[in-house]
C-alpha cells in the first residue's frame, strides 16, 4: 500500500535511511539522524505543497518512501523537482521502488510539475535503471564531488519530463 507519510512513519523513515547513511554511498550524510530530524523534512516537503509517500508490506510494516523536493528556490524553478527514492534493504528488487515512483510521479502531475531530477552516487546500476524506466535520461555527471568511507564518488543526474 502507497500513502502519505505521517508524523508516526518518522522513526522507520530514519531507520531505512540510517542504513543507507552508515553502510553505503548512496547518500554523503555521514551522521545518523534523529526520527525528529526526519519530521523535520517531512513537514519542509509537505509545507511546499510536495509529496512524501511511504510504502506499507501486507502487515503494515514501512518497507520504502519516495519524496520530492524543489529544485531550486528561485520562483522559476517552481515547476521542477528532485526525486528520490530509499527502500528497506530487505525490500530492494521486488518492484517497491517502481511502485513508489509511479505514484510520486502521478502525484507530481496532478501539481503541475513539468520537470523531475534524480541525483545518483555512481556507480549504482539498480539506480539507474529504476530511473531510466520512469523515461528519465542522464543529463549531467560530475566526477568525484563526494568523499565517504575514503573514497571518491562521482554523482550523475537523471532529468525526465513529465507528460500531462
Amino acid at each position: 500500500m502507497i500513502r502519505n507519510a505521517v508524523s508516526k512513519d518518522a522513526t522507520s523513515i530514519a531507520e531505512i535511511y540510517n542504513h543507507y547513511i552508515s553502510d553505503t554511498v548512496v547518500t554523503f550524510e555521514t551522521e545518523m539522524i534523529s526520527a525528529e530530524d526526519i519530521l523535520n523534512r517531512i513537514s519542509k516537503v509537505q509545507s511546499d505543497d510536495l509529496p512524501w509517500l511511504i510504502a506499507e508490506d501486507s502487515s503494515g510494516a514501512l518497507i520504502g518512501y519516495a519524496y520530492a523536493t524543489k529544485w531550486r528556490e528561485r520562483f522559476a524553478y517552481r515547476f521542477s523537482v528532485e526525486v528520490t527514492v530509499y527502500l528497506s534493504p530487505k525490500c530492494i528488487g521486488n518492484g517497491v521502488g517502481s511502485q513508489l515512483y509511479d505514484a510520486l510521479f502521478s502525484e507530481l502531475k496532478s501539481r503541475s510539475i513539468h520537470s523531475v531530477i534524480g541525483g545518483i552516487t555512481l556507480p549504482n546500476p539498480a539506480s539507474v535503471a529504476l530511473h531510466e524506466k520512469f523515461g528519465l535520461e542522464k543529463v549531467a555527471h560530475f566526477k568525484q564531488v563526494g568523499f565517504k568511507f575514503e573514497q571518491w564518488k562521482d554523482v550523475g543526474y537523471w532529468q525526465g519530463v513529465l507528460k500531462a
